[in-house]
């Protein structure tokens, strides 16, 4: 890995190189999504099942658009009891995080009013999940068992078939295990059109959550106002905050552990430690050499990894926040108080043994996290990304009587008479 010094001129082109990845760089894909949306929306089921034929070679038609029960008891037989056995346990871990998010309606009574906020869960949730060449089952029960815990009536799932138009084995058993409703053999731009509008076969959701490919990234912004998205999501990212104390070997196989996801992903150490750098450095290059992934890991290094020598852990912990990452691992001397300074990531890995792994499959935090510097101002996904949140308010008169004038003025102030004759017409009828 590259390995440079800190500085204005180090750090100003590691952020250029970050930002090619963002979604607003494809203007060809941007196009393509376009049409894909406008066809499927005009032309419903008779576009998506083309465009399945397109780009999946699967003959998809209304017949065989939904997983069915035989398809379902086939997964179940082919998929190894053990990995059953771990699909179960991660989701008891991920749902019992995610019970600890849930929110309650409130109310207050002061002076005649009762104000309040009532907390209700969104009806129909669309979540999508990539296919192709991998399956990532971890993804469907991150995106399923929080709408499932915010109390989400129906949850749907679109996921690409194969040629065979059959869905990914562990990919079907994982929703069936998480308490997906109905699962639609459909992938890329046009499935997310299908659950953004709707198509005579797949009832239009509100909203879509789940990761994919760029087509896919740019589609869940086009739709978004016609439903609700949970982020545009950019390649996967890691960076390491680590001091002397830091174990090299850990610190490089953490790196890889992200670099093996796409060419885009990015793997940043940044580290008072110009030891470590360098024993990171060899370590990569060891472990890189053995691994399946090698090729995308070093296309993905070579474009997007850097290793960062800072003066001081100060000036580190500020790069980081400039950063803000997706993933963030600190192996420091007193990795907690570390983390008590850093304002933008993710999710936070703190110590030697909290390899981002962890995160990603059992710990039971969410994995859906702000990617392309978002996070510092988006969050990982959770339980409040399936509810909504409704004012209640209630007044008697005699708490409107001791309001209506300050209201009337406040009203008058912003040129609005119609607001102040409303609240006004309850004490006098001489208004105008």
């Amino acid at each position: 890995m590259e390995i440079r010094k800190l500085n204005e001129e180090s750090f100003g082109r590691l952020l250029k190189d970050m930002l090619k990845r963002s979604p607003d760089s494809y203007p060809v894909q941007e196009a393509a999504v376009a049409e894909i949306l406008h066809n499927v929306r005009k032309s419903g089921d008779a576009a998506l099942f083309e465009y399945t034929r397109k780009f999946d070679g699967a003959d998809i038609c209304p017949d065989n658009f939904i997983v069915s029960k035989e398809e379902e008891r086939e997964a179940y037989e082919k998929t190894d009891p053990a990995l059953l056995d771990v699909i179960r346990k991660a989701i008891q871990r991920i749902r019992v995080f995610h019970e600890h998010e849930k929110q309650k309606s409130w109310f207050m009574t002061e002076d005649g009013m009762v104000l309040g906020q009532r907390v209700t869960p969104l009806a129909r949730v669309g979540v999508y999940v990539p296919g192709g060449k991998a399956a990532y089952p971890s993804s469907v029960l991150m995106n399923v068992i929080p709408a499932q815990v915010a109390g989400v009536d129906d949850i749907v799932m679109c996921t690409p078939p194969g040629k065979d138009g059959k869905i990914s084995k562990t990919t079907l058993v994982a929703a069936r295990e998480a308490g997906v409703g109905t699962i639609y053999k459909a992938g890329g731009a046009q499935a997310i059109a299908a659950m953004a509008y709707g198509t005579e076969s797949l009832p239009k959701v509100d909203k879509i959550t789940g990761p994919g490919n760029i087509y896919v990234a740019l589609a869940k912004k086009a739709v978004y106002g016609h439903v609700s998205i949970d982020s545009v999501a950019g390649p996967s990212e890691i960076t390491v905050l680590a001091d002397e104390t830091a174990n090299s070997r850990y610190v490089a196989a953490d790196l890889l552990s992200q670099a093996e996801h796409d060419e885009l992903a990015s793997a940043i150490l940044v580290t008072t430690s110009e030891d470590l750098a360098k024993k990171v450095s060899e370590e990569v290059e060891a472990f890189t050499a053995v691994l399946e992934r090698k090729e995308i890991i070093r296309k993905s290094l070579d474009s997007f990894g850097r290793i960062l020598v800072a003066d001081s852990m100060d000036e580190a912990i500020r790069a980081v926040n400039e950063i803000a990452p997706e993933h963030l691992e600190v192996v420091t001397r007193d990795p907690f108080l570390m983390m008590t300074k850093i304002r933008n990531a993710g999710a936070i890995f703190i110590g030697s043994h909290s390899s981002e792994p962890l995160g990603d499959y059992f710990a039971g935090p969410n994995h859906v996290l702000p990617t392309n510097g978002t996070a510092r101002f988006f969050s990982a996904l959770s339980v409040d990304d399936f509810i909504k949140k409704t004012s209640i308010i209630y007044s008697s008169r005699d708490a409107l009587a001791g309001l209506h004038e300050d209201i009337e003025a406040f009203a008058k102030a912003e040129g609005l008479t119609a607001h102040a004759n409303s609240v006004h017409v309850r004490f006098e009828q001489d208004y105008f």
